[in-house]
């Protein structure tokens, strides 16, 4: 009995250090690349979160733009724009015009952002909120997300919040 015992405690120690040795090496694994956060620093954007405040679903769409600026010295290509709700749509300006809407992938068709940032430039991010998109379920704090993926897969993500009434 004793030795069951012991053998019991000795399996769940070495179950317990092979899971906090896997863990450390997954966190190796997720910072042993320099270059994982480029598009991030060199996508850069003085507002990363917006909050709306209150607003009332009788007063339709809310949408607020975010500045996107290249500050490195190379041309960044996005390759997609995506939302984190089909309730929220996102929009990338330019002088050249308007490509969108682009909302969650799974849920529709979200075309490829295909937008090359050269360097220096900068871009408008047009993000609509549809507080009415969850009907009267969609009321209380609302918390979205917005993300900006280039072509080596790197993510600059924006936030909106809000508190929906009716």
């Amino acid at each position: 009995m004793k030795s069951k015992t012991i053998v019991s405690i000795l399996i769940v120690i070495l179950g317990i250090a092979g899971l906090v040795w896997w863990g450390r090496s997954a966190q190796n694994r997720v910072s042993a690349n320099p270059n994982s956060n480029l598009s991030a620093n060199a996508l850069q954007a003085l507002e990363t979160l917006y909050d709306f405040g209150t607003i009332s679903m009788r007063n339709g769409l809310v949408d607020h733009v975010f500045k996107v600026t290249n500050s490195s010295d190379k041309d960044i290509y996005v390759k997609k724009i995506s939302t984190s709700c089909m309730c929220t749509s996102a929009y990338i300006e330019s002088a050249n015009g308007k490509k969108g809407p682009f909302g969650m992938e799974g849920m529709n068709y979200v075309p490829p952002a295909n937008e090359t940032i050269k360097a220096g430039e900068s871009r408008d991010i047009r993000v609509v909120y549809d507080p009415n998109a969850h009907g009267p379920a969609g009321v209380g704090a609302i918390d979205r997300f917005i993300y900006l993926t280039d072509a080596s897969g790197s993510t600059l993500q924006f936030e909106i919040r809000a508190i929906v009434t009716p």
